[in-house]
């Protein structure tokens, strides 16, 4: 690939147990609203849902449209109520001002850090730290996703030098990158116990022209990196087609790249999205 790349930060997969509880944290707690919901018969070729070949069903939920905010994918295995939590995913950061009163509010617990910063635990077991901050009225309240990695060096030469994603900041631990600005940045800390993904393992989506695919696959390709989903085309029903590359860094995380002429119309926002979800809550046999 080129010194640079034109690409977009959209998402991060979080597999869930319970959409109720979910729904009522991330947007009742958190303040985001539901973007869209799918539902699927059968697993996913590219396996979004991880490796189930069973029914299951995505709901996008943020802050606004995926084409100008960063928003958290949420997947749900009919049947699975629970996911073994590993130590791979860091922490979600959001910046505002109102979400720490809303918890008060619904004594849903506020936690602290060793460094003093507060946070909140989705049903599952994720943390969402929260920046007591008011954001202007277009920039995202998702800023940042914190991934766990186990050799700095390699890592971010990985990010940084092979997938050309932008360098912010850096110290001895960590390492701060980003697409672009306005974009949600991906941070990067080392850590000294082993990494464990455990079975609830996300995965970190970006939007690339269509044009720039077979050059990752190909640089992939070149320098003996993981691949584990080649260049394959996925259908949504009654939506728009799109092609996806799959990878994995030095340490396992997963990375889709997608291309943004087939996602900015697969993603657009659906009116009716809480509604479609909140149907199949209640339809849902293994819903507590």
């Amino acid at each position: 690939m080129s010194t640079e790349i034109s690409a977009r930060a959209l998402h991060y997969v979080f597999k869930i147990g319970n959409r109720a509880k979910n729904l009522f944290f991330f947007r009742n707690v958190l303040g985001m609203k539901v973007l869209r919901h799918e539902e699927f018969k059968e697993g996913c070729d590219a396996q979004c849902n991880g490796p189930y070949d069973n029914r299951w069903s995505k709901t996008m939920i943020g802050y606004g449209p995926e084409s100008s905010h960063f928003v958290i994918e949420l997947t749900y295995n009919y049947g699975v109520k629970k996911y073994d939590l590993g130590n791979d995913f860091g922490g979600l950061t959001i910046k505002s001002g109102e979400i720490l009163s809303r918890a008060k509010q619904l004594n849903y617990p506020i936690s602290k850090s060793e460094n003093g910063e507060e946070f909140l635990t989705s049903p599952d077991g994720y943390k969402v730290f929260v920046q007591s901050e008011v954001q202007s009225a277009n920039a995202d309240p998702v800023v940042q996703v914190s991934l766990n990695i186990t050799n700095l060096k390699k890592s971010k030469q990985y990010w940084n030098e092979t997938l050309k994603m932008g360098l912010i900041k850096e110290d001895s631990k960590s390492v701060i990158m980003s697409y672009g600005k306005g974009q949600a940045s991906l941070r990067i800390d080392e850590v000294s116990s082993p990494l464990e993904r455990a079975k609830a393992y996300g995965r970190i989506a970006f939007a690339v022209p269509k044009a720039i695919q077979p050059k990752i696959d190909e640089t992939i390709k070149a320098m003996g990196g993981t691949i584990l989903t080649p260049l394959i085309t996925l259908d949504t029903p009654g939506k728009a087609t799109v092609t996806v590359i799959i990878l994995a860094d030095p340490d396992g995380h997963e990375i889709c790249f997608v291309d943004e002429e087939g996602f900015s119309e697969l993603s657009a926002m659906e009116e009716d999205g809480d509604a479609q979800l909140e149907k199949y809550i209640k339809k849902d046999p293994y819903q507590d």
